[in-house]
């Protein structure tokens, strides 16, 4: 069904002619940030125009750039996946891909993943095991280990470089107070532990000198892993650097986080005791709950953005304004645990 708010050449990519392989039942999910066409065995990503500050997809410009990006960072963990950059045509009134026209959009193509296998729909099912978590930890153990570090990066992992992130979250989110996913007494709790807890500066730099700081996934949780044949990790940060130059235990307790949020706590657990003896950093719990508390509000903050997007359908967006609600009483529960 035709949506009024959706731009012409998303419609167009609702068709099945507009592709040269075989899609039959094509669907569109979106994000605050995105365009997701599933169409056969393949997936097209395509950026909205949307600037929040911290992300400026503007310009038809900047979206190719962060589309290439996209593909260079995510092929360190997931090569076969990311297949390559795509041009979205008008040439009079019709739309292509790669074809003759105006280029009017690009989009990230990727090989289409067994849906029945995403780490989301494998939790919804009550089946994820603790060898799966095995299996995560021993794809993720090497890929921070070989993940790129040094002055530069190191600087986001201080105090004063994670409050940029912190505090950027709460200054984004004051004005959603009381609209019936955040309460003023959540905000008030989360602000003030995460405030009280960057103050411990030498904890930030301890994680430096151990080498903890690299250039990280920024985006761990189910919605990005897929546990088919192999384990799939996609969708990193690619928009921003500071979101991905991150400690590890940044990282990880985002997972560690999503596993709680599904109410999945002892697998949490699990994962972290396993990676912290996998990779020999014990020093990561030190830091766990904090980040546990900023990843959660993070998603918080995200499902608020969604919700606010009117191209978005009110049936999402209510889902979107009920998760958000419900990550925020998660991050004020890891608050209340310090």
């Amino acid at each position: 069904m035709s949506n009024e708010n959706l731009p012409d050449f998303i419609e167009a990519l609702r068709s099945p002619a507009i592709y040269e392989h075989k899609a039959e039942d094509i669907s569109l999910v979106q994000t605050h940030i995105s365009y997701v066409l599933l169409a056969g065995e393949y997936v097209y990503k395509l950026k909205k125009p949307v600037n929040f500050g911290f992300l400026d997809f503007s310009s038809l410009e900047k979206r190719k750039e962060c589309c290439e990006q996209e593909l260079l960072l995510n092929r360190r963990l997931c090569p076969d996946i990311y297949l390559g950059l795509v041009t979205i045509n008008k040439n009079g009134d019709q739309y292509s891909l790669n074809g003759a026209g105006e280029v009017v959009e690009y989009a990230v193509k990727m090989a289409r993943m067994p849906e029945k296998a995403m780490m989301g729909k494998v939790i919804e099912a009550g089946k994820l095991s603790k060898q799966q978590i095995d299996d995560l930890v021993e794809v993720l153990v090497p890929f921070y280990e070989k993940a790129e570090r040094g002055g530069e990066i190191d600087t986001f992992g201080s105090a004063k470089g994670v409050s940029v992130n912190v505090l950027e979250n709460f200054e984004q989110t004051e004005g959603f107070i009381g609209q019936g996913a955040l309460s003023r007494e959540q905000f008030d709790s989360i602000s003030g532990y995460a405030k009280d807890f960057l103050t411990n500066e030498k904890l930030f730099n301890e994680r430096i000198e151990q080498g903890k700081i690299r250039d990280c996934h920024g985006d761990l949780y189910s919605a990005n892993i897929c546990l088919a044949d192999q384990v799939y990790i996609y969708d990193c940060i690619e928009f921003n650097q500071r979101f991905r130059y991150c400690d590890v235990a940044a990282d990880v307790a985002f997972l560690a986080m999503d596993l709680d949020y599904h109410g999945l706590d002892e697998l949490s657990e699990y994962l972290i005791t396993r990676f912290c003896k996998t990779s020999a950093d014990e020093g990561l719990s030190k830091m766990l709950n904090f980040y546990k508390c900023y990843r959660a509000y993070v998603r918080g903050k995200i499902g608020l953005f969604t919700a606010g997007d009117e191209a978005v359908d009110p049936a999402v967006r209510e889902a979107c304004r009920s998760a958000a609600a419900k990550y925020f009483t998660l991050a004020q529960r890891y608050a209340a645990a310090s």
